[in-house]
């Protein structure tokens, strides 16, 4: 099987009404996926809730995220990353409106 490189900050659009989530990568027990942020947020009062582990990295951009236990935002610059435990309820409370923010984010259970 012929696995095609990639590039991840290539194919970006230019206008970028909501933040833009592809799979890059499925397979049993992980996802892997980039994330396109462009001044984006997460709606106020709303907080993620998964069922599985996310390891983040922030490759482009800045960004804040949010934890309900956590009064202070954590920053993200590139090269950031962040283990977020499954059931860890966050949000993000800002992302760069001046660039494209690129993640990208694992997705798995741990054992």
């Amino acid at each position: 099987m012929t696995n095609p490189s990639q590039n991840l900050f290539a194919g970006i659009p230019a206008n970028v009404p909501e933040e833009l989530f592809e799979t890059l990568v499925a397979a049993q027990g992980v996802r892997i996926e980039r994330i396109v942020s462009h001044g984006h947020a997460s709606p106020e009062g709303f907080w993620y809730d998964q069922d599985t582990d996310e390891w983040v990295l922030l490759l482009r951009g800045a960004a804040r995220l949010q934890f309900e236990n956590n009064d202070a935002p954590l920053e993200m610059v590139p090269g950031q990353c962040v283990l977020i435990p499954a059931r860890t309820r966050h949000r993000v409370a800002w992302t760069d409106p001046a660039q494209p923010t690129i993640w990208l984010a694992v997705h798995f259970r741990s054992e």
